[in-house]
């Protein structure tokens, strides 16, 4: 397993600096979703997940710097855990998963149309990442809707129970306590 250094010089050989994305680059906000991480007392391999999260593109940014088949690469590169949780991160089909994912832990990959249970250790810190990366999105876009975060709002207070305290506190500092559950 690499260290985050070297993390970092593999998305930038992947070209994560020349792809736009809201508050700058990819490199650039992925680098923010894995301090933010680290910030709020994430475990190491959660934090090296939010650094390398959309690796395999996602649901929202279908742009992939290692095809999905190429697994082992990343798995060597930043530990089974950390590329766990970024396969399961990149597979979830938002519309599907989401609005029920902390009641009933269930990702349907995208990429597979499979339906996946997350294992017990992994839903928090699935929950935690999509949190802390939409919340990273919001501070970055130049005009957000009132329907988008109204968006957000519902789906953070229903992935409250599952969401770690550092995160629901973030929410609430971001979104107003009524959305941290």
């Amino acid at each position: 397993m690499s260290t985050d250094v070297d993390v970092r010089a593999w998305l930038r050989d992947r070209g994560a600096e020349t792809i736009e994305h809201p508050g700058g680059t990819l490199y650039a906000h992925l680098c923010r979703v894995r301090d933010r991480l680290a910030e709020l007392g994430q475990e190491p391999a959660v934090q090296t997940a939010g650094l390398a999260h959309a690796v395999y593109g996602t649901d929202g940014f279908d742009v992939a710097l290692l095809d999905r088949t190429d697994r082992d690469a990343l798995r060597d590169l930043v530990g089974a855990d950390a590329e766990a949780l970024v396969y399961l991160y990149g597979a979830c089909d938002r519309k599907r998963s989401w609005p029920r994912l902390a009641t009933t832990g269930t990702v349907h990959d995208r990429f597979t149309g499979e339906t996946t249970t997350v294992r017990g250790d992994q839903l928090t810190p699935l929950i935690d990442l999509s949190i802390v990366n939409e919340l990273d999105v919001l501070d970055h876009l130049p005009r957000v809707s009132d329907r988008h975060v109204a968006y957000l709002r519902g789906l953070f207070a229903a992935w409250a129970p599952a969401a770690s305290a550092a995160v629901r506190g973030e929410v609430a500092r971001v979104l107003g306590p009524e959305v941290s559950g």
